[in-house]
């Protein structure tokens, strides 16, 4: 039977048969389905610029051999308990590597997106900004995760460091390991407000890095540091995820070293979830898709 033989109500009806419905999940997807793609996308673009990989991903994993290598002769740690230069480095490799995911590369990355047109054409997609986020903080813990397991790897089996034999400490690792990284990643978002434009993003955003690691007990011993500069350091989580890595993964008499000869870890949770939730909730009320745009 051909169109122009139908009735209205039986052209109607093969209309529906051969239109899907309004507001078929196959032309909604689901904000999993947006997440996942977008973070598929982020992945496949994180893979095409080598700089970032190296200095991001695998940068922790070279200073820790540098520092196992060049300090190979000497043991770390009170009562001479023995410990390598590359136990001792692990925990602060762990917490550079955390900061170098969520702060510095996604703070970069945001920052170049919000000057080069990039969040510009998206906005006139239908991508929601929560898969959009999501799709940011999936490619963050994907990296980090792959990173932290390629730093454990190699300490243990390259420089024979003894990992932990307790669930606990396991457990400590994890919690401090997501938590440090949430709170990277909403601070990674906020300092991505900082550079006025594409080109000078890096050099903004590099030199807190680099000071930040260097008083917040990565490359230096945070006990030996001067207390002003204690002080200030402990403001800022990144001390606070060196501190909570390192009572994950060395003895317990090196808790000594630390302020007030504990390792505080209630503490540690204490601050790093003040500035995950506060990071948060500045990051959802100011993100826009386009600089002055006030939606």
């Amino acid at each position: 039977m051909s169109a122009q033989t139908m009735n209205p109500h039986q052209h109607t009806q093969l209309q529906d048969k051969v239109r899907p419905a309004k507001g078929s999940p196959r032309h909604r997807p689901t904000l999993a389905t947006l997440t996942l793609s977008r973070i598929s996308v982020e992945l496949r673009s994180y893979r095409r610029q080598p700089d970032t990989v190296f200095f991001t991903f695998l940068f922790p994993v070279m200073m820790l051999c540098i520092f196992a290598t060049a300090f190979s002769n000497l043991s770390f740690g009170p009562d001479d308990l023995g410990l390598t230069a590359a136990g001792y480095y692990l925990p602060a490799m762990l917490a550079s590597g955390v900061l170098l995911s969520g702060f510095q590369n996604l703070g970069s990355d945001l920052a170049v997106e919000r000057y080069d047109g990039t969040r510009r054409r998206l906005a006139l997609t239908p991508l929601p900004v929560a898969a959009y986020l999501l799709g940011k903080l999936g490619l963050v813990l994907i990296t980090a995760l792959v990173q932290a397991v390629l730093l454990i790897a190699v300490a243990r089996f390259a420089f024979d460091v003894p990992l932990p034999d307790s669930w606990s400490a396991w457990t400590t690792l994890i919690w401090v390991f997501l938590l440090g990284l949430g709170t990277s990643v909403v601070l990674g978002f906020l300092v991505s407000y900082l550079p006025r434009s594409a080109k000078s993003a890096t050099a903004v955003i590099l030199p807190p890095v680099l000071i930040l690691q260097f008083v917040s007990g990565v490359y230096l011993q945070f006990s030996q540091l001067p207390e002003w500069l204690q002080n200030v350091a402990s403001v800022f989580p990144l001390k606070w995820i060196a501190q909570g890595f390192r009572a994950a993964l060395l003895p317990d008499q090196f808790a000594v070293l630390e302020r007030g000869e504990a390792w505080h870890l209630g503490l540690v949770a204490t601050v790093l979830a003040v500035w995950f939730v506060s990071g948060l909730v500045v990051t959802l009320l100011t993100f826009r898709w386009v600089p002055g745009d006030r939606r």
